[in-house]
């Protein structure tokens, strides 16, 4: 049987491309890291992966905001071809294949208009900002899955510890109306809760301040996904800060990084 193929973009000030590529490998699939001037030179092709990840970092600087040059790259920019990139993307999307964001890939799929996407017309529904706390935020939180996300990476799981890593973290939604369709088609697919695993807005619990404690939404499809945690630095138990301590109560507990079952779900729902 082939491997899944999962394409990595990177350049411009993404600097988690490793850790992705790292994550996929993990889960048994080929992983490939690639410069953005080779998609926009089409010299690679996203149409040859089953899955396109735009990893965390800062990109452009964040000078204009985290991630919004990166998404008007993207949305605008035209190809060696003619095409816009945001075309392929929708190809990539009809042909029934994913995409994930994490963190700075997140910011764009946000500023894209590919997430939430409620209205199926790739129009930004909603930005993310700077955290409440006014500082960057380096610190281990606690999510909840919803039990009727969408997406495949979410299959299984209910509750996970990750680490988050950003300065402009907190979702906000456009207006009233599209808050109200996140809510009506689960695409909010992952909350910040506190130690009783509730939804929380209370700080640091909640590191930024999103609306909805969101800390990662889906597409209606289910197929673009995207979130401010970083799933990919937790691929082994001796990532985490407590590790030492949850060996000593449970023994036998394994040593994969809960991160690493939302790479694992993906490649076995594409196999």
């Amino acid at each position: 049987m082939k491997k899944i193929k999962s394409l990595i973009l990177t350049g411009y000030g993404i600097n988690c491309e490793e850790e992705m590529a790292a994550a996929y490998e993990l889960a048994g699939a080929d992983a490939r890291i690639v410069h953005l001037s080779d998609i926009f030179a089409d010299r690679i092709a996203i149409h040859d992966y089953q899955i396109l990840n735009f990893p965390g970092g800062f990109s452009f600087g964040d000078d204009l905001g985290s991630a919004k040059v990166l998404g008007n790259k993207f949305k605008f920019k035209p190809m060696a071809s003619g095409k816009r990139f945001m075309d392929e993307l929708q190809q990539f999307l009809s042909d029934g294949k994913y995409i994930l964001g994490v963190c700075n890939g997140f910011q764009a799929l946000v500023k894209m208009g590919l997430l939430p996407n409620t209205g199926g017309n790739s129009d930004q529904e909603a930005t993310l900002t700077h955290n409440d706390s006014g500082k960057f935020e380096d610190r281990w939180v606690r999510i909840r899955v919803n039990e009727k996300a969408r997406t495949p990476y979410l299959n299984g799981l209910d509750f996970f510890d990750v680490p988050v890593r950003h300065g402009e973290g907190k979702l906000i939604f456009k207006d009233e109306e599209i808050r109200t369709a996140v809510l009506k088609q689960n695409l909010n697919c992952l909350e910040y809760v506190d130690k009783q695993g509730d939804s929380t807005a209370e700080y640091p619990l909640n590191p930024n301040g999103s609306e909805l404690n969101c800390a990662g939404l889906t597409d209606p499809s289910g197929q673009v996904f995207g979130l401010m945690p970083h799933p990919e630095a937790y691929l082994s138990l001796y990532n985490h800060p407590d590790w030492g301590k949850k060996k000593r109560k449970n023994p036998d507990i394994s040593e994969e990084g809960q991160g690493l079952a939302l790479f694992k779900n993906i490649i076995e729902k594409l196999k």
